[in-house]
């Protein structure tokens, strides 16, 4: 009887408007350039977005380079997770640029 008491006081927050329910919302959720930052031009937006890109190629490459050399200090997953991470922002890079191209070429041709 105690544990049924204890899960009906349990309260869960809502971090997705998809997800049902009436509580408020929390912001919970974090994209990925969270740590970029939200002020300037495209310009200045678009370049830290690369740095950021650019940093996580080169974390990976970094691990590797600790996994070769002394493989007992990182853990084989930490490898995996980091090219993972490096090879989404590589592809969300490569898309951001095929739109803006196909934009682009858009806008030029129906002048």
């Amino acid at each position: 009887m105690k544990v049924m008491n204890s899960i009906s006081e349990l309260q869960l927050t809502r971090s997705n408007p998809a997800h049902a329910g009436s509580a408020e919302l929390l912001g919970l959720a974090k994209t990925p350039l969270d740590g970029v930052k939200k002020t300037g031009s495209f310009e200045s937006q678009l370049l830290s977005a690369v740095s950021a890109m650019n940093d996580q190629q080169l974390d990976v490459n970094r691990v590797e380079q600790q996994l070769i050399t002394d493989p007992d200090s990182v853990d084989v997953h930490d490898v995996v997770v980091a090219m993972a991470k490096a090879q989404q922002s590589l592809s969300l890079a490569q898309t951001v640029i095929d739109r803006l191209v196909t934009g682009w070429n858009e806008i030029s041709t129906t002048r």
